[in-house]
C-alpha cells in the first residue's frame, strides 16, 4: 500500500510557506509516497515562475499540476517545455507548451502517471477533456496502474461525470479550482477515490486567497479592483490516498486540513 498526498491550490507566499513547514510534518506523520500539489496560483496569487517550481519541489512536491492561471507568468513558457514535474492541462492543443501528464517514481520506487485536464463548463472552450484523456490514461497503464487526475474544473456536475467515466481505469481523480474544500471524498464503486474539490493552501481570512475588502469592493460596485493577497489563517487543504500499487485501485481517501502558524 503506497500513500500519495494530492494537495489543493496553493495560492502565493501564505502558501509555499504552509508547505515548506506542514509536507515534511506530514510526510512522516503519513509515511507519504508521493506529493501532487496544483500551484497555478502560487506567484502572487495568479501564475507560476520557474524560480517558484523549483522552491515548491524543494519542499517535497513531486508533482505540480495547474490550470487556467498556468500562463499568467510568461517566464513559465519556455520552463515548462523543459519540466517533467510541472504539466499542464492535457486538452490545450497539442502544440501547446509543455505537457499534459508525466510519470514520476514516487519513494517507495513505484511509478505514478499523473495527468492534468481542465474543464469546460464556465471556463475556457478547449478540447473535450472527456475525450482527450483515455488516450493517456492506456498508455501510461503499460507502465504504471497507478494513475492520478487533477481536474480542474468550476462545474462539480463536471466533475462527478469525469469520476464515473474513470472509475475503475485510474487510481484517484481530484478536483481543484475552486478552492473550496467538498466534502464528498470517497471510492467509488469500481475502486477509484474522489473528491470534487480539494480546496486551497493559502490564507482563508480573505476571499479565495485575496483581500476580502477588494472582493467585496467589486461586487458592491463592479468596478474594476486590483485583488491582493490576504494573510491571515492560513491553512493546507488536500486529501491523502491510498493505493493498491499491484492493481493501481484505491483503498482509502482522507481529506486534510492543516493550521499553518
Amino acid at each position: 500500500m503506497m500513500n500519495i498526498l494530492c494537495i489543493g491550490d496553493v495560492v502565493g507566499e501564505p502558501g509555499r510557506k504552509a508547505l515548506n513547514v506542514l509536507i515534511p510534518r506530514l510526510a512522516k506523520e503519513k509515511k507519504l509516497d508521493c506529493v501532487i500539489a496544483n500551484s497555478e496560483n502560487a506567484a502572487g496569487g495568479s501564475g507560476l515562475t520557474p524560480s517558484i517550481c523549483e522552491d515548491i519541489f524543494s519542499f517535497g512536491v513531486d508533482v505540480i499540476t495547474s490550470g487556467d492561471h498556468i500562463w499568467k507568468k510568461k517566464e513559465i513558457v519556455d520552463y515548462i517545455k523543459t519540466s517533467s514535474k510541472l504539466i499542464r492541462p492535457l486538452n490545450y492543443p497539442k502544440d501547446v507548451p509543455g505537457s499534459g501528464w508525466t510519470i514520476v517514481t514516487a519513494r517507495n520506487g513505484v511509478k505514478i502517471g499523473v495527468i492534468n485536464l481542465m474543464g469546460r463548463v464556465f471556463m475556457d472552450p478547449l478540447e473535450n477533456p472527456f475525450l482527450a484523456v483515455l488516450p493517456v490514461v492506456e498508455n501510461i497503464r503499460k507502465t504504471t496502474p497507478v494513475i492520478v487526475v487533477d481536474m480542474h474544473a468550476e462545474a462539480t456536475s463536471e466533475k462527478i461525470a469525469l469520476g464515473h467515466y474513470l472509475d475503475g481505469k485510474v487510481s484517484a481523480i481530484v478536483g481543484t479550482h475552486t478552492h473550496v474544500q467538498t466534502a464528498d471524498e470517497k471510492i467509488l464503486k469500481s475502486g477509484t477515490a474522489y473528491i470534487t474539490d480539494l480546496g486551497m493552501t493559502g490564507p482563508f481570512e480573505g476571499v479565495i486567497g485575496r483581500k476580502k475588502e477588494q472582493i467585496l469592493s467589486r461586487f458592491l460596485t463592479q468596478m474594476p479592483v486590483r485583488f491582493e493577497m490576504a494573510e491571515g489563517d492560513v491553512r493546507l487543504n488536500g486529501a491523502i490516498i491510498s493505493v493498491d500499487e499491484k492493481t493501481g485501485l484505491a483503498k482509502g481517501i482522507e481529506r486534510v486540513e492543516m493550521k499553518y502558524t
